[in-house]
């Protein structure tokens, strides 16, 4: 008998620990970085560093010490980066709109080596609005269309080439479909998964399960057909969870239809806290090691967290940010208007 309190004792004690490991009761917020910039894009390295794409052409890489900043044009224009991706040895920038250029820049963990054009895409409608990579050699980049798909392209060499996929290969588009450039999160990555989101007209999820070679495509009960309505991020825990975030840009605080949840890897999604919880946000991020529990969701109208899958949230802070990237459970950045900020979550 004693054994089985001593037990029950321990047990109750292991249950206590994992639910406050994922319980955040505040959060601060240490600016780093401060300039009169729109900050759409960030790669953080560590604790320490962060890199950024912004407008006005601006890169930079941000370690506590002096900033490392540099403006690119192409001919006789600066550029607008709202997509930025980083791999071990390189850290990639492309431009928003007509011309589309990305860039390789070579990062020895201290500071850039060189800038390299690797991909050029012209045309009214080229608009791309995410990036991210698998590993050192494999990513993807995806942008509005300009047929009747999708513009995705791919690398396998590590950045230094890309291709574009052919429409027929990929999903169609409905009419008034397309992607929000407004956080680098548009794209999701888990092994060999990708899931791209998509507003306006369809609010969809479009998924590839090899890596851009096949694909299909899952309804979402997000709101969308207006413009500035549907997804605005996504972000997957592993091969089965994941979550969607976003809203009406133009009705920030309506807050139905506009979180949703997934276990079958996208197949099916069920909105959680439907008319509670935030409302409009533009990034939503899994906090590690909290098994998909954890969530932390940014946008213009502040900070929002939830540690039970999206079912509450809580309101730690009402500063306003569009995208945020971890680092650890506990450390996160953010970046927003003419700002890019630490975030440090406390128990």
């Amino acid at each position: 008998m004693r054994y089985f309190y001593i037990l029950l004792f321990s047990l109750s004690i292991i249950s206590c620990n994992n639910s406050s490991e994922t319980e955040f009761s505040s959060v601060t917020i240490q600016p780093v970085f401060t300039d009169s910039l729109s900050i759409r894009a960030i790669a953080p390295i560590d604790e320490n560093g962060v890199w950024f794409a912004a407008d006005k052409g601006m890169v930079g890489f941000i370690d506590g010490n002096t900033p490392k900043l540099a403006t690119i044009k192409y001919e006789d224009s600066l550029l607008h980066f709202r997509s930025i991706a980083a791999t071990k040895n390189a850290v990639f920038v492309l431009s928003v709109a007509n011309p589309g250029v990305l860039y390789k820049i070579g990062f020895n963990g201290i500071e850039a080596t060189n800038i390299q054009e690797v991909y050029l895409e012209r045309g009214e409608k080229v608009f791309y609005d995410s990036m991210a990579f698998w590993n050192d050699k494999e990513g993807i980049a995806m942008g509005d269309p300009t047929e009747d798909c999708f513009s995705i392209i791919i690398t396998e060499d590590g950045g230094n080439h890309w291709k574009k996929l052919p429409c027929d290969i990929l999903p169609k588009i409905e009419t008034g479909e397309a992607a929000f450039a407004a956080s680098n999160s548009n794209i999701a990555l888990y092994n060999d998964n990708v899931w791209i989101a998509t507003g306006g007209k369809k609010a969809r999820i479009f998924h590839s399960s090899d890596k851009g070679k096949n694909w299909e495509v899952f309804n979402t009960p997000i709101i969308q057909g207006g413009v500035m309505t549907g997804i605005y991020s996504v972000d997957f825990y592993n091969e089965n969870i994941g979550v969607i975030f976003g809203g009406d840009w133009e009705a920030k605080e309506f807050n139905e239809g506009n979180k949703a949840i997934t276990t079958d890897g996208g197949k099916s999604w069920k909105l959680i806290s439907n008319g509670k919880g935030p409302g409009y946000r533009s990034s939503v991020r899994f906090i590690p090691g909290t098994k998909g529990e954890g969530l932390v969701a940014v946008g213009s109208p502040g900070i929002s967290y939830s540690n039970d899958r999206g079912e509450s949230w809580k309101e730690l802070s009402q500063e306003g940010f569009y995208a945020i990237e971890f680092v650890n459970d506990t450390v996160a950045y953010a970046s927003g208007q003419n700002k890019i900020a630490k975030l440090i979550f406390r128990k």
